[in-house]
């Protein structure tokens, strides 16, 4: 055991790392704890952010299908140029919720209070009408998955960075504790067979004397 020129084999030491080990060990548990509903979280966030996915494919296509009409019918110059000039209606505000202690931003696309399309229709037609209406439809739903996507890639380097304090735990530091007890132990063992002996003597000269 190199690691027993380090150690002192000594009663208090003996107590210092059994307290130690079992800290170590209280440790392990809360980690392997927080491990299980990392993992539990992230099988339900692939699962949500596969249905959100799902969802925005088709939109998007007919979002660009809309797109690439009105630049067909209206010019590259104009569509851009009423790209450019219209006020925003649609709003994400961003906020934080917490899974375990990671921090997760959650999306939150609200309205602004329009009831008409913010551009003029002189230059315009159906098609940035039908792109515009569709784009509101679906940016919650891009926000939602999205949201997802960061949650799982937030979650999975959380219980990358557990899974390595686990890995330490379990594979280096309690085994150590547990060979320095062991150590301790035999040698304070040692010490008093050695004692046990060396009080026999003691009295078998005694006794010679007598």
């Amino acid at each position: 055991m190199s690691f027993g020129q380090n150690v002192a084999a000594t009663k208090i030491e003996l107590l210092k790392y059994k307290r130690s080990s079992q800290v170590a060990t209280m440790v392990q548990k809360i980690l392997d704890d927080k491990r299980k509903v990392l993992l539990k979280n992230i099988e339900e966030m692939i699962t949500e952010a596969n249905k959100a996915r799902g969802g925005i494919w088709e939109p998007l296509q007919d979002i660009y299908k809309s797109v690439n009409d009105a630049y067909l019918s209206l010019g590259t110059s104009t569509v851009d140029s009423t790209a450019q000039s219209t006020p925003a209606v649609m709003e994400v505000d961003t906020k934080v919720k917490r899974i375990v202690d990671v921090s997760i931003p959650t999306l939150n696309v609200t309205e602004k209070d329009t009831k008409s399309m913010p551009y003029g229709f002189a230059d315009t037609n159906s098609s940035i009408d039908r792109a515009a209406k569709q784009i509101k439809v679906a940016l919650p739903k891009i926000c939602k998955a999205a949201e997802y996507e960061n949650s799982i890639f937030a979650l999975a380097k959380a219980l990358e960075k557990t899974q390595k304090l686990l890995n330490a735990l379990e594979n280096v530091i309690i085994p150590q504790y547990k060979l320095r007890i062991k150590f301790i132990l035999a040698t304070l063992e040692e010490r008093e067979r050695e004692e046990f002996a060396r009080l026999k003597k003691v009295k078998a000269v005694m006794e010679k004397k007598k």
